[in-house]
């Protein structure tokens, strides 16, 4: 049986845009751009992203949105 861990990979990225209700576009290294929301821990201690800022990712494998997991 996979955990979570297992069914989603990490990249990096940039933001470019800052959408309403912590939703950001990033373009990753590969040059896709896709959606991601901040993840619980981000929003708990209220890490500020900005456009810009380069993040850590968690892909979301089935093509959902993607995870902010750690601003670099």
């Amino acid at each position: 049986m996979e955990t979570q861990k297992e069914k989603s990979k990490e990249e990096s990225g940039i933001v470019t845009e800052a959408l309403p209700n912590t939703l950001f576009r990033v373009k990753l290294a590969s040059g896709e751009e896709i959606m991601a929301y901040l993840a619980g821990k981000m929003r708990l201690h209220r890490i500020r992203v900005l456009v810009g800022d380069s993040v850590r990712v968690e892909i979301n494998r089935y093509g959902g949105k993607s995870r902010i997991v750690k601003r670099m």
